[in-house]
């Protein structure tokens, strides 16, 4: 398993081609005239590469994969069945509700979900809870400025950028990276995808723009309406 597969450098992509396709890989050693190439058969294996990026494939090494998926965002009752089990493996216990309302703002992403949770358990400790309250967890995520829609600091940047500084678009994404202080490849991966998904952006030739609900969203005027 090659997880972010992308970021693989090109040598090391080459020597998987043979791999892939005739199940040997190719070992040069030596220096100078000594320099030769061991051959090396390998057992049959399946490779699994995961990436948020496919784009950036090179075609060959996309070529080579015989199933390509698409991956969903998890649904909020499975990343609530998550929250419920990793408190177990935190040994602590939270509310059904709280387990909900945590997997409701967890961005469909179980990384960010145990993220979450462990900031919760954090001020559920301090108060003295031994069980992890709705309350609780409102109210940390209200201090972890992460608001119902599961939208964070820099998600809420991006857009007001995006609606103060450029009328709601059409920005492109160099101009969006430079504003709020991200690089292009963390815009594109990070938040780009979930704001696509919820419908706060939309991608059109000229740019980036956003969307009523985004204005919305943010508690903003949306233009043309009185």
């Amino acid at each position: 398993f090659i997880d972010e597969i992308h970021r693989l450098a090109k040598p090391v992509e080459e020597v998987l081609y043979s791999a892939m396709e005739d199940y040997y890989i190719d070992i040069v050693i030596g220096e100078g005239q000594t320099t030769h190439a061991v051959h090396v058969p390998l057992p049959p294996f399946n490779l699994i590469g995961a990436t948020t990026l496919a784009g950036q494939l090179s075609a060959p090494l996309r070529d080579r994969f015989g199933i390509v998926e698409h991956m969903q965002y998890y649904t909020v009752d499975e990343l609530e069945k998550i929250v419920q089990r990793s408190s177990d493996v935190f040994h602590t216990s939270i509310a059904p509700e709280a387990a909900h309302e945590l997997a409701r703002r967890s961005r469909g992403t179980p990384r960010v979900a145990n993220r979450l949770l462990k900031r919760v358990r954090d001020f559920a400790e301090v108060k003295g809870e031994k069980t992890i309250s709705l309350a609780t967890t409102e109210n940390a995520l209200k201090q972890l400025q992460v608001d119902d829609e599961g939208l964070d600091q820099t998600d809420r940047k991006l857009l007001r950028t995006m609606i103060e500084g450029y009328n709601g678009g059409p920005v492109g994404i160099r101009t969006l990276a430079a504003n709020i202080g991200e690089d292009m490849e963390t815009i594109e991966s990070l938040y780009e995808p979930y704001l696509l998904q919820h419908g706060f952006i939309l991608l059109t030739p000229r740019g980036r723009m956003v969307t009523d609900k985004a204005y919305l969203q943010l508690g903003l005027p949306i233009p043309g309406d009185k």
